[in-house]
C-alpha cells in the first residue's frame, strides 16, 4: 500500500502535467492504481523513431519520492526490450544515484533521450535504422491492439482509427479516377458529334444551290438565248412591214 507522502505526491505530479503538458509524451496513472502509471513517448523528428508512439509502463514503489521506479516498454521499438526493466540513473537499478526531486516529467524526458541515443545498457538491443523506422511505423497498430492501452490512451485510438479511415478512402479516389474520365469521353464526343451534325446541315443547301447551277447544261442556255434574241426581234420586223 502507497504511503500519504507517495500518493500525495503523485496527485501533485499528474495535475502539473495536466496543467503543463511534455511535448512529446503523456502519462497518467492507473485509475485503479496510482502506483502503475502509462506513458506514450512520440518519436522526435529526424531520428528511426520519428512518426512511432511507444507505449510502456512506470511502476513505482510505496517509498516514492524516496525511491526510484521501474521502468519497462511495451511497444517493439529497436532500441529497448519489451517486457523487460530498462536500466537507466533515473530507475529502480540505480538506487544510489536517484534524486527524490526527480518527478514523472523528468524520468520520461530522460528515458526519451536516452531512447534517441545508443548507448548500450542492460534491457537494451541493437537494430538497424531501417528496423527502427519500420517499427515506428507499425507502433500505432500494434499498441491498439492492447484493450490497456485503448482505454488509457483512447485519442490515440481515436488517431488510429481516421488513419485507417483515410487510408481506406484514398485507393477509393484513385480507382474511381479513370472511371470519371471514361465516362466523361462519350459526353465529349457526343457534343463533338452534334456540332459535326449541325455543320454538315449548314453546308447541304449551299451543296444543292451548287448543284443546281452545275444541273444546267450549256445547250439550253444558248437555246434560251436564242428564244430570247427572237422575240426581242419580231416588234422590229412588223415595224418595216
Amino acid at each position: 500500500m502507497a504511503e500519504k507522502a507517495c500518493v500525495k505526491r503523485l496527485q501533485k505530479e499528474y495535475r502539473a502535467l495536466c496543467k503543463e503538458p511534455v511535448p512529446y509524451i503523456t502519462s497518467r496513472p492507473s485509475p485503479n492504481d496510482i502506483l502503475e502509471w502509462h506513458y506514450v513517448l512520440e518519436g522526435s523528428e529526424g531520428t528511426p523513431f520519428a512518426g512511432g508512439y511507444y507505449y510502456g509502463k512506470i511502476k513505482f514503489p510505496p517509498e516514492y519520492p524516496f525511491k526510484p521506479p521501474g521502468i519497462t516498454m511495451t511497444t517493439p521499438n529497436g532500441r529497448f526490450i519489451t517486457q523487460k526493466k530498462i536500466c537507466l540513473s533515473m530507475s529502480d537499478f540505480h538506487p544510489e544515484s536517484w534524486n527524490p526531486m526527480w518527478s514523472v516529467s523528468s524520468i520520461l524526458t530522460g528515458l526519451l533521450s536516452f531512447m534517441m541515443d545508443n548507448s548500450p545498457t542492460t534491457g537494451s538491443v541493437t537494430t538497424t535504422s531501417a528496423e527502427k523506422q519500420r517499427l515506428a511505423k507499425s507502433s500505432l497498430a500494434f499498441n491498439c491492439r492492447n484493450p490497456t492501452f485503448r482505454k488509457m490512451f483512447p485519442e490515440y485510438a481515436e488517431k488510429y482509427e481516421q488513419q485507417q479511415l483515410s487510408n481506406q478512402l484514398v485507393p477509393e479516389q484513385v480507382s474511381q479516377g479513370p472511371t470519371q474520365q471514361e465516362n466523361s469521353t462519350p459526353l465529349l464526343d457526343k457534343k463533338g458529334e452534334s456540332k459535326q451534325e449541325d455543320q454538315n446541315k449548314v453546308e447541304a443547301p449551299r451543296d444543292l444551290k451548287n448543284r443546281a447551277k452545275k444541273s444546267i447544261p450549256t445547250w439550253m442556255l444558248l437555246l434560251l438565248v436564242s428564244i430570247f434574241g427572237a422575240v426581242m426581234a419580231l416588234p422590229l420586223l412588223q415595224l418595216r412591214h
